[in-house]
């Protein structure tokens, strides 16, 4: 277990821990070559019912918003490491990238098709998570429609990532603070394999 000192890790933490090891990570995750086939299945059906713009939020090297925007969705990646949204523009220069916090979309309000949010949520401590949240409910219109990719487990409870301090989650403990900020959860889902920690995704609609 973490210690309780680490838990008060802030986003720019988060941040520059990124920014340091950015290049090893795009070489590691950044392609689609990465992802797991399930995944790309779940995220692209997603992508395939959005209507109208879309924000890849916390879109690290970029390779999900342009896969997502080659199959035609009208889609910007936004993200709060430079160094990401450097790689993601040199690597895919015909898609959008902004550099931006999640707690502070550069959207207005219900302007918005589609949020995915695939990881980029595993950073946040349990008591700022709701920020994030509560901002994707203000940029999505009504019927909008969410994807949340986590870390999944017992009980909401840190752990030393390969960069900085993650979180577990329990999908329906998770599922209940996407409700609380304004959801309609329509379908949760789990996968466990012996080579990978074990992972969550929720499917929410903006009421």
């Amino acid at each position: 277990m973490i210690g309780a000192h680490r838990y008060g890790e802030s986003m720019s933490t988060v941040r520059d821990a990124y920014a340091r090891r950015s290049t090893e990570y795009a070489k590691l995750l950044g392609t689609m070559a990465s992802v797991h086939p399930s995944d790309r299945q779940l995220v692209s059906s997603w992508a395939d019912r959005i209507a109208g713009p879309a924000l890849d939020a916390g879109c690290g090297p970029g390779h999900w918003t342009a896969y997502l925007a080659s199959r035609g969705l009208d889609i910007r990646g936004v993200d709060l490491v430079p160094e990401f949204i450097a790689h993601a523009r040199a690597e895919h220069p015909e898609t959008r990238f902004d550099l931006g916090s999640l707690d502070t979309l550069d959207a207005e309000t219900g302007s918005v098709g589609g949020v995915l949010a695939w990881y980029s949520l595993i950073h946040h401590r349990p008591d700022t998570i709701d920020a994030s949240l509560a901002e994707f409910a203000r940029v999505l219109r009504p019927g909008g429609e969410l994807l949340i990719g986590c870390f999944e487990g017992q009980s909401v409870e840190p752990f030393d990532h390969a960069v900085v301090t993650a979180y577990r989650w329990p999908i329906t403990e998770l599922a209940e603070h996407v409700r609380r900020a304004g959801f309609e959860v329509t379908e949760t889902h789990t996968r466990t394999s012996l080579d990978q920690r074990p992972h969550g995704a929720i499917l929410a609609t903006r009421m």
